[in-house]
């Protein structure tokens, strides 16, 4: 058989190069354009906190970057599991026709020591990892909605007191004004009223710009720059009951951080398997075909072995990293876990003390405040107190219910950071009957 001509094969060997090149880009697999997800449609009167919850984790810009981030370890599953690509050579020696030798040689890599499970396995724990990446922003995306949600309730409270205060400040402000003018009052009383009055709508101004803000922050956690909803609805009385903290306490370990971190540690154990098998050296092996001019333009068989020799460089360095990293995680696990179970007792000590001093509050001080004010109002109307005994019980009240209402909100957040810690747990009774 006469070997074909050096421009030959070059041209030959172009259309194979070609030929695999359009093989390879046909067998690739594009995946479609995420979708975002649609947005619901947002309540434009009253949003329950199961329509914010819906929102958030449907819409939320970081749930969507967190299952890119998912899509991404997609593909590296994929190129995990594909093999080493052959090669394609060819050289002449001797430029004189006489005395030349044409090569065309076919290399195959050939893995050893199982670097290619080892890739396929580190792939699935990092894909695995990814979905945990997920799931723990979701609980993080709900906690923020829990407390972004009562942010907003207890601003409608704070707008209403306000509102409510102002009320009670210009009627007290007519009631000096007319005594004044019947002369039973000095005017430094109707002074005071309207000093009282403007103070009443300072806060009410600043209890309304407060509302508009955390309406906005709610707004955000979907996506949305500007909030459609008028006003959120909920019971902001009602505190969830919560579990003992022994019972939660033994929920660690099935939380979204505590899973996470277990996960990572499984991450890099799988790679330092990948690096330990980069020890083991491949292997190349070759086949091809030789045309010597020298002896009459024949054809000899060209086989070949190639095999490196790890006598420096036996990725000694890599695998130490990955083993460090691997005992880093391990660390870092104990110390999530302290540090988590530090966070869960301070925020249910925190939930507790809230929940005291709301029934407190409620039982005892505000039927007092208010009766108080209920009597220095009448009694002033009547001409038996002066102005000051009426401010004063209104200072008293107006305290009163803002402590209430603050020790409601710390209540919520309590509960929304033990949620962060531990996952949904909590049962919202009260959106339930809502529905």
């Amino acid at each position: 058989m006469q070997f074909p001509s050096p421009k030959c094969l070059r041209f030959g060997i172009q259309n194979i190069l070609i030929s695999l090149l359009f093989i390879g880009n046909s067998t690739v697999i594009f995946a479609d354009s995420y979708a975002p997800v649609l947005q619901s449609s947002i309540p434009a009167t009253q949003l329950t906190l199961k329509d914010a919850l819906n929102l958030a984790l449907n819409a939320n810009p970081e749930i969507a970057v967190a299952i890119r981030e998912r899509e991404a370890i997609e593909g590296i599953k994929a190129q995990a599991a594909t093999r080493p690509n052959p090669s394609l050579s060819t050289s002449i020696q001797d430029t004189r026709s006489a005395n030349r030798q044409t090569f065309l040689q076919f290399n195959q890599e050939i893995e050893l020591g199982n670097k290619r499970e080892a890739r396929i396995e580190a792939a699935d724990s990092f894909y695995t990892k990814a979905e945990a990446e997920l799931a723990s922003k979701k609980a993080e995306i709900h906690a923020n909605v829990i407390t972004a949600f009562y942010t907003v309730l207890i601003a409608q409270e704070r707008l209403t007191l306000a509102k409510s205060s102002l009320d009670i400040a210009e009627l007290a402000r007519d009631a000096a004004s007319k005594r004044v003018k019947a002369g039973k009052s000095s005017p430094v009383e109707e002074t005071k009223s309207k000093i009282a009055e403007a103070s009443a709508k300072i806060e009410f101004n600043q209890a309304n710009t407060q509302l508009t803000n955390s309406r906005k922050r709610l707004a955000t956690l979907w996506g949305s720059a500007l909030p459609v909803f008028e006003r959120v609805e909920g019971d902001v009385t009602f505190i969830p009951k919560m579990a003992a903290f022994s019972a939660l306490t033994s929920q660690l370990d099935n939380a979204p951080a505590v899973k996470l971190a277990n996960i990572e540690i499984d991450s890099r154990s799988a790679l330092t398997k990948v690096e330990r098998s980069k020890g083991t050296p491949n292997i190349t092996i070759s086949a091809g075909v030789v045309n010597n001019q020298e002896l009459g333009g024949i054809n000899q068989a060209l086989l070949g072995l190639s095999i490196p020799i790890p006598v420096f460089d036996r990725n000694q360095g890599n695998l130490q990293e990955a083993v460090s990293r691997q005992y880093k995680a391990q660390d870092e696990l104990v110390a999530l876990k302290n540090q988590l179970e530090a966070n869960l007792s301070g925020q249910y000590e925190r939930l507790n003390a809230a929940r005291q001093a709301a029934e407190s509050l409620k039982v005892d001080i505000l039927p007092s405040a208010q009766s108080a004010f209920d009597a220095a109002n009448k009694g002033f109307n009547a001409g038996k107190f002066n102005f000051l005994d009426v401010l004063d019980a209104q200072r008293t009240l107006v305290q009163a219910k803002s402590q209430y209402i603050n020790s409601l909100l710390d209540a919520h957040e309590a509960v929304a950071e033990i949620e962060r810690i531990l996952g949904d747990v909590v049962d919202h009774q009260s959106e339930k009957s809502q529905e």
